[in-house]
This record gives structure tokens, sequence and C-alpha cells, in this order.
């Protein structure tokens, strides 16, 4: 796509994020998987729930300019994915791997903060209100996510991570008899 407006810049980056956002639906149900604590998981199935609501959101905002959410395959989204999936197949130990999907989800919600952001600036300037609003709503909930993860990080994964062992029921809500068996 040839970029010669600041439109033509704001309908690449909605293609961008959108992939970006589908590349996540098709991603998010292996973390929830893969994590060992139970509020983990729940907190990124909850998110894989938004995200499918992110992408629906896009879809109005291709609706309202009148153009295809078709593009190309967003290569930040991809890195962050792969760079994701590559911790996860280093780590055996259930602790380190619920740091390391935290550290992975917040690679991905700054990413999304980051374009989000962009994103609303653009639709005001251009003038595209409604797809402002929509892009806000979007843009609050991916820094709820990341705020989320960083409770569940602060609250006992990264402490949990550091044992080693799985033994840590002093510290509350990541307590072994709350967890998952593998």
């Amino acid at each position: 796509m040839q970029v010669s407006t600041l439109n033509d810049l704001f309908v690449k980056e909605l293609r961008d994020v959108y992939n970006a956002e589908r590349q996540l639906i098709r991603t998010l149900p292996t973390m929830a998987k893969k994590a060992n604590s139970p509020d983990l998981s729940q907190a990124i199935e909850l998110h894989l729930e938004e995200t499918q609501e992110q992408a629906k959101r896009l879809e109005q905002a291709f609706e309202l300019l009148d153009v295809s959410s078709r593009g190309p395959v967003c290569k930040g989204m991809k890195g962050i994915i792969d760079e994701g999936k590559e911790t996860l197949e280093e780590t055996d130990e259930p602790d380190v791997t619920d740091a390391g999907i935290i550290a992975s989800a917040q690679k991905v919600e700054h990413y999304e903060i980051a374009t989000y952001g962009t994103l609303c600036e653009y639709a005001n300037v251009l003038g595209h209100s409604e797809i402002a609003d929509l892009l806000k709503t979007t843009l609050e909930e991916e820094k709820a996510a990341d705020q989320k993860l960083s409770q569940l990080a602060e609250r006992g994964i990264n402490a949990m991570a550091t044992t080693g062992n799985g033994d840590a029921e002093e510290m509350g809500n990541g307590s072994s008899k709350n967890r998952r068996k593998r």
C-alpha cells in the first residue's frame, strides 16, 4: 500500500493492528492452557474474550471508513509471539513458565498500548470521532490488561518463580493448594 497521507497511514496501521489481534486470538488459548496459575489462566481467557471484541471494533472502523481490513501480517506481533513461544519451549518449571507468560503478555500489551494510542490520535486529527471512541475503548482495555498482569506478577507469581520448587504457601493467592496439577 502506498502511503501518501495521514489517512493512508491510519488505514495501514489499522490493518496492522487488526492482523495483530487476529494473531492473538489464535495464540491466547495456548497461553491460557500452559499457565500453571489458575488466576493467570483466567486472566488470559478473559483477555481473549476482550481481544475478540477488539477485533470486532476494528471491523466497525473499517466499515465506517469503507475500506477492507486485509493487510499484510503484523511483523511486530509475530515477533513478540515467536519470542513468547520460545520462552515457553525453554522453560520447564511451572512457576518460571508463568513468569515468562506474564513477560510475554506484557510485551504484547505494551505494543498494543503504543499502537492504539497512536491510532486514537490519528483518528482525532482526521476527524473520525466515532472511530476514535472505538479505539479509546480498546486502549483502556489494553492498559487494564497490562495492570492485571503486573498485579499477578507482584502478588506472587514472580516470587514463586524464584523458589523453583513451587512451595509458596505463604504467598496467598498463588499458593500451591490453589494451583492446577500439571
